[in-house]
């Protein structure tokens, strides 16, 4: 992580778990870390958890990643006080449980809007940053499982997943189109999918809660592993299972 030294680290959805995890172990790196999230004093919480010296380094920023204009004015603030990004770890995500043939329609649009536009809107601002600055930054998709193949619910529970698995498959697109476009460009960027099993996070249904699950820690040492990569390495795809899973 070296290479990363006093860079500036983007994470969406910092204000609890995959997001504050590699929000904190991103700052304990050695990076400056803008947490995104409509709940900033939850992030304004997690300096607490943090080095009294490398409190300052983690700074909390509103933002609605569904917004086009939060997104910009979130980014606008970034690039006035920081100069641009370096890294960007996409990971705000939204799930509704309910079933598709039933639920209101506004909310199946919102976990769209959050979980695939909201990627696009922080991914192209990003982009800009680091092609404005020829700098060779990485840019990081927290995908899931479900964006690999559709999961049956535990036992005999009803699918309520909904447009989660939609939107995360959207995901596992995005991934290659950025990764052809990123080539195409010409530019020294990374783009890394990462994809979780069951882990316990806020979005969790309950319907998974007695399954074998990761922590949010765990799929943050998988993050700081693809960023820690030599420059010529690129960590396309990893998925992280815990042990015993089902699915």
């Amino acid at each position: 992580m070296e290479r990363w030294q006093g860079r500036v680290a983007v994470v969406t959805g910092a204000s609890s778990g995959i997001g504050a995890a590699v929000a904190k172990d991103l700052v304990r790196a050695g990076l400056v870390v803008v947490g995104l999230a409509r709940r900033v004093e939850r992030i304004e919480a997690l300096k607490e958890q943090l080095p009294e010296e490398l409190q300052s380094q983690l700074h909390a920023v509103k933002c609605d990643v569904a917004d086009e204009a939060s997104v910009a004015a979130a980014f606008d603030w970034i690039e006035e006080h920081l100069d641009g990004i370096d890294i960007l770890v996409n990971n705000a995500g939204l799930l509704y449980s309910g079933q598709v043939l039933t639920m209101q329609l506004d909310q199946l649009q919102h976990v769209l809007q959050v979980n695939l536009m909201g990627v696009v809107h922080c991914t192209q601002r990003a982009f800009r940053s680091m092609q404005q600055r020829d700098v060779a930054g990485h840019v990081v998709l927290i995908n899931s499982l479900t964006g690999h193949h559709i999961i049956h619910p535990p036992s005999e529970e009803l699918q309520c997943l909904n447009m989660y698995p939609v939107s995360k498959h959207g995901i596992s697109a995005l991934l290659e189109i950025f990764r052809q476009e990123l080539n195409g460009l010409k530019t020294q960027i990374k783009v890394t999918s990462i994809s979780p099993g069951v882990t316990n996070t806020e979005i969790l249904p309950g319907d998974y809660n007695n399954l074998p699950m990761l922590q949010p820690e765990d799929i943050s040492a998988g993050i700081m592993y693809a960023l820690g990569t030599p420059p010529h390495v690129q960590v396309h795809q990893l998925t992280i299972k815990p042990i015993g899973e089902p699915f």
